[in-house]
């Protein structure tokens, strides 16, 4: 009978001590480390956008576990008590409560689907209409764009002349190619000389820009194609998430008394 008494009692022992060794992620030193911990980092993992699987869950574990071992010794030398450490702990406070506020202020501000729709309806209105396809060469001086256009009407090729000569390193490398763009992308003298192309003409003379002289081509002219909302909608609520919290900070900014 005796046997049993002690055998039910080692099974109660160990089912009080269950919950408790549950708490914890380890004992390090005596000292327990509360499985708290590695709930707080994976959910900054989370927070990042990476995914979580058992692999991240151990590597994070033995982080904990690594972090208490150099925490202990770190304080076993005194270091707690130091300045030094007093300065960056209030800092490092102070980062992670500014961190929580933009978060609570995000989360109790959310950017709605309305807004994103309306946003998306603006974006759609300006940039409706027809896109161009040109090709431009860029030069300094005048006369060396008037030698350039010279040149394309005997039978000149644009793109090797544009990879030589042309000043603008994003489209010269291409042979002048400037993708599909609305005309509203350009600087108005560029705009304005280009819509009155026809497709495959050049202009006649240099046209002057802030950025020097270009020699425009035309090469092709469509209805804008624009991507659909749903493509476009975790860039817009970002975006205007970001414009929001910016707005919010500049507001706190601006009703701080600061002397």
């Amino acid at each position: 009978m005796k046997p049993m008494l002690r055998t039910l009692a080692a099974g109660a022992v160990l089912a009080l001590a269950a919950p408790a060794f549950a708490q914890n992620v380890a004992i390090v030193n005596g000292k327990p480390v509360p499985s708290a911990r590695v709930d707080a980092l994976l959910e900054q993992v989370t927070r990042s956008g990476r995914p979580v699987d058992d692999a991240l869950k151990a590597q994070v574990k033995d982080e904990i576990i690594a972090r208490e071992v150099f925490s202990q010794e770190a304080e076993k030398r005194g270091i707690k008590a130091s300045k030094e450490y007093k300065a960056q702990v209030e800092l490092a406070a102070q980062t992670i409560l500014i961190r929580e506020l933009f978060a609570d202020y995000q989360k109790k501000n959310p950017v709605t689907d309305a807004e994103i729709k309306a946003e998306y309806d603006k974006f759609a209105a300006a940039n409706a209409g027809q896109e161009y396809r040109a090709r431009h060469i860029l030069v300094e001086k005048e006369d060396e764009a008037k030698a350039i256009i010279a040149s394309l009407q005997k039978g000149g090729n644009f793109e090797e002349i544009a990879k030589k000569q042309s000043k603008d390193p994003g489209s010269g490398a291409n042979g002048g190619d400037l993708d599909w763009a609305n005309a509203s992308s350009y600087v108005p003298e560029f705009s304005d000389a280009m819509t009155k192309l026809k497709k495959g003409e050049l202009t006649a003379a240099p046209v002057k820009s802030q950025f020097g002289f270009h020699i425009i081509r035309l090469d092709d002219v469509r209805q804008a194609q624009l991507p659909p909302l749903e493509e476009l909608r975790p860039q817009i609520s970002q975006q205007m998430a970001q414009q929001r919290l910016a707005s919010f900070q500049e507001e706190l900014r601006k009703k701080a008394k600061i002397k």
